[in-house]
């Protein structure tokens, strides 16, 4: 299952060249992860919040650059969840304009306790960044 969220490019993402810098596009896959999350009815301030609290982290992020967006592009950020571990997940990323795909992304998420071990997550959490079942 995957699931799209939309971001406009706006001066403040942009380089002296008039293109997204690359760091920007970073932070556009992170509002897909958390997007995600949102859509299926978790929150960052949600997990945070239960005892013990957990925290999502980065442990790694595979991105490919294909093409550019400019200003005032309207992109789409599509997130698939791939497969869930005891304590991480890796979801692939795509940034499109259109039918352009223009960077995509393997993002290796943990969760992680306030000491920063991980930690298994919830059941609602495995469901919602859980691959589909296959059939």
């Amino acid at each position: 299952m995957s699931f799209d969220t939309e971001v406009r490019v706006y001066f403040e993402d942009t380089d002296f060249s008039g293109r997204v810098y690359h760091g920007a596009f970073i932070r556009f896959l992170e509002r897909g992860r958390t997007e995600l999350l949102r859509a299926s009815g978790l929150d960052h301030a949600a997990l945070a919040a239960l005892t013990p609290p957990i925290y999502f982290t980065l442990r790694r992020i595979d991105v490919q650059f294909h093409g550019p967006a400019v200003i005032d592009d309207l992109l789409r950020v599509t997130t698939t969840p791939i497969e869930a571990g005891r304590a991480n997940f890796l979801l692939r990323q795509e940034i499109s304009v259109g039918e352009r795909r223009i960077v995509s992304a393997v993002a290796d998420l943990c969760l992680i306790d306030p000491r920063g071990r991980p930690q298994r997550p919830p059941a609602d959490v495995r469901a919602a960044l859980s691959p589909a079942p296959q059939g």
